[in-house]
């Protein structure tokens, strides 16, 4: 079997990038064209869909195989919706094939961290800080760290509202993925960025009036 060119490696490349472009084309239409050209679109982000699932399966150990097709089939499903929606907003900066697997992934990745959480509660706001204390403690003691600890949960409770201590301590103390906690609280991924952004900022602000200088973004400390 004869071993491939780089002339022919560009040549494949190009017609990849043709095949792109035209399946673009196609679903940008109407009528019989852009139907099938959908149809070869979920079968590429059922591909994509697959691979995800299957490399987070580490997380869901106990889904079996039908399960996982499922949970790809799904992602596809939503995936082939959103980049149908959103074709517009292409702006050919990669093939169009590339950005459209993005879709995929990123619906892959939210159905299986949703199912990873699934019948699971949002651990409690004390349980966080007893797990964040004893890991403080157990790095020698550390007498410097223990106060910062202290210091951190004191203008949690004082500085930030209700909402934006609910939000931080989920996501960044309890590892709750975004959205799953969207899910929970009934809002939306944007949302809650725009919380933790805020939290984040007024807690910076006002351990800077401490005199500590933390990164809110790494309040987990050492973990």
């Amino acid at each position: 079997m004869a071993m491939p060119t780089e002339a022919t490696g560009a040549s494949w490349d190009v017609r990849a990038a043709e095949d792109s472009d035209q399946l673009h084309a196609r679903l940008s239409g109407g009528g019989p064209a852009r139907e099938a050209a959908a149809v070869e679109l979920h079968a590429l982000l059922l591909k994509a869909a697959r691979f995800e699932v299957g490399r987070r399966r580490g997380s869901l150990p106990h889904l079996r195989g039908d399960d996982r097709e499922s949970l790809a089939q799904q992602s596809a499903d939503d995936a082939l919706m959103a980049v149908l929606a959103k074709l517009d907003q292409f702006r050919g900066e990669s093939r169009f094939t590339t950005w459209a697997y993005k879709f995929a992934l990123l619906e892959a990745g939210v159905k299986v961290r949703r199912r990873a959480w699934h019948g699971h509660e949002i651990p409690i706001e004390d349980e966080a800080w007893e797990r964040l204390a004893d890991a403080g403690a157990a790095v020698d003691q550390d007498v410097e760290r223990r106060e910062l600890i202290a210091a951190l949960r004191t203008e949690i409770e004082r500085s930030l509202s209700s909402r934006q201590r609910e939000v931080l301590i989920a996501v960044a103390l309890n590892d709750v993925p975004i959205d799953v906690l969207a899910e929970r609280l009934g809002t939306t991924r944007g949302a809650l960025y725009k919380t933790l952004h805020d939290a984040r900022k007024k807690l910076r602000r006002a351990l800077a009036e401490r005199g500590l200088g933390l990164d809110a973004d790494r309040i987990e400390g050492g973990r």
